[in-house]
């Protein structure tokens, strides 16, 4: 799996595209934001070379999601900053379910 292909699946998962505008990622960066719990949002930053070493994961706790790329969060929960392929591949395993996680939520 590549930069490109994160960013296809973040866009058919109804992830919302965010475009930086304040300082807390770097310019030019892309965010893609997708809300699990009240306030709570799992994002990806993306910057616009689409370069392995510029991704990074978080989850996060905003005011809403208008504050999203103009405000740093009021908690960040979990945060991976992807440096290398072997931490893409490592976190490519995470993004596909496994054949018992399937059965069990089917």
């Amino acid at each position: 799996m590549n930069c490109r292909n994160i960013v296809k699946m973040l866009k058919s998962d109804h992830f919302t595209k965010i475009k930086n505008k304040g300082n807390w990622f770097e310019e030019d960066s892309t965010i893609y934001a997708k809300e699990i719990k009240e306030n709570v949002y799992l994002l990806f930053v993306i910057l616009k070379d689409l370069q392995i070493e510029s991704m990074r994961a978080l989850i996060a706790h905003f005011d809403d999601i208008e504050s999203i790329g103009t405000r740093e969060p009021q908690q960040i929960m979990f945060y991976l900053s992807i440096k290398n392929k072997e931490d893409l591949h490592y976190f490519e395993k995470y993004l596909k379910p496994t054949e018992k996680e399937l059965i069990t939520f089917s």
